[in-house]
């Protein structure tokens, strides 16, 4: 049965002494008994008080770090089956593969390419987290990783079956912490004692649920202790029962042989196919999903997903409330608010320096609701958007009193125009790829 947050602190030393990041003993042992903690973050724990609380208090699902430094990576310690209970706190990891098959330039144009694979979206920075090396072949497989560890800025993962090779790879950049893919029945003994000796995290792979937890117990005995649970399967139904069971077995039923994250090998037969079931396992439940394609057609729609899925329902996604300058604008330029909503905010932002046009956006705060939405709650009103504008000191930026307002709005227009210096209320488009059009026609 898990502890409460009370029974958790009864143990802990009561000092404040702040050493674990949070201001009170009390404030870190809710968040080991939330799951989000583990007791060895507590550096002033006795061992008794270890003893005691450990295994009752542990994480359903354990932390696992891959990489070091900027490049790290870390995935599990989830709570919840679905995102409407709470949220899911670690975003799942994109993994571009490294075929065996390519030549060393090859291999270095491709991690070249991942390097610079981004994209910016509402505000936020997405793209592939990891990169995933084959070292099967005839090739040195300690130098095939030391290319990959030189060239990457990704943490990385080093994939094959030779126990030798995986030996070579895994000590020759062993302080990048990478992790190794994939151990199973036929070479577990070999690859957890590479996992311990190198102490980097390994992923275990079995035919079915049952043998994958005795082989994980068997890891663990080997002194390996960051484990991830692997799967490598072609069909997409399959892939979400199996990892939606050691979901509900881990978070349910605390089933600890299956309290892992997890890791999912996509075999697909095309590019198409491969976008659609990475997408599906990154929202169910996969902790990292390798592709081949680097197409950002294809890594776009699932980074997405993922961006989109790991949000927390419960907090809205907002940005700042302030006035925003686009294109440079001058004391000519036009003027338009909108609310803090943050895909609205970035929509209307978007087609805005799309259209060339300087101009000037005050956001004003609607606590992270659209603008219809916030009108219908009525988190936006006339008088709010003229104390805004007032606030941000609009008036003084340009020699004008215009101002263009969003056309889901239009009864502000003449309100706005009573109560305030604006005495010319333009109404604007009622959709954000309107705007381009709108502006350069005034």
């Amino acid at each position: 049965m898990a502890l409460t947050g009370m029974q958790i602190y009864k143990d802990l030393p009561r000092t404040n002494c702040k050493e674990c990041g949070f201001p009170t003993c009390m404030a870190f042992a809710m968040q080991v008994a939330a799951g989000q903690k583990a007791l060895t973050d507590c550096p002033e724990i006795s061992s008794d008080a270890m003893s005691n609380l450990s295994e009752a208090s542990a994480p359903p699902m354990k932390l696992v770090k891959i990489g070091t430094g900027d490049t790290a990576f870390e995935l599990g310690q989830e709570t919840v089956l679905f995102r409407h209970d709470e949220k899911f706190h670690r975003p799942c990891g994109l993994a571009i593969r490294i075929p065996a098959s390519l030549s060393d330039d090859e291999a270095s144009s491709k991690i070249e390419a991942v390097n610079a694979l981004n994209f910016q979206r509402v505000g936020a920075t997405l793209e592939p987290k990891l990169c995933a090396v084959e070292i099967e072949g005839s090739f040195d497989a300690a130098a095939r990783a030391k290319l990959v560890a030189e060239k990457s800025n990704k943490a990385i993962i080093l994939m094959g079956s030779d126990a030798a090779k995986m030996e070579a790879a895994a000590e020759a950049i062993k302080d990048k912490a990478p992790l190794l893919y994939s151990a199973d029945a036929s070479n577990i003994d070999a690859f957890a004692k590479i996992a311990a000796s190198t102490k980097v995290p390994l992923a275990v792979t079995g035919a079915n649920l049952e043998e994958l937890a005795e082989l994980i117990e068997k890891a663990k005995k080997a002194g390996a202790e960051n484990l991830l649970l692997g799967f490598k399967n072609d069909k997409i139904g399959d892939s979400v029962r199996m990892l939606t069971r050691v979901r509900r077995a881990a978070l349910k039923h605390k089933f600890r042989p299956l309290g892992y994250p997890t890791i999912l090998d996509i075999q697909a037969s095309d590019v198409e196919e491969e976008t659609v079931m990475s997408a599906i396992s990154a929202a169910k439940y996969a902790g990292i999903v390798i592709i081949d394609s680097i197409e950002p057609w294809s890594m776009l729609p699932i980074l997405t997903i993922v961006q989109d899925v790991f949000t927390d329902p419960q907090v809205p996604n907002t940005v700042e409330a302030k006035l925003y300058e686009i294109n440079d604008p001058d004391k000519n330029s036009p003027v338009m608010f909108t609310s803090n909503f943050s895909l609205t905010y970035f929509s209307v932002a978007g087609e805005v320096e799309r259209s060339k046009v300087p101009t000037y956006i005050c956001v004003v705060d609607t606590e992270g609701l659209g603008v219809l939405n916030a009108w219908a709650g009525d988190k936006i009103t006339a008088e709010k958007i003229v104390a805004t504008m007032k606030d941000q000191g609009v008036a003084d930026k340009v020699d004008h009193r215009k101002l263009i307002i969003p056309g889901l709005l239009p009864m502000f227009r003449a309100e706005i125009e009573d109560i305030s210096e604006w005495k010319e209320v333009i109404i604007g488009p009622e959709t954000a790829k309107e705007i381009p059009v709108f502006l350069t026609s005034l």
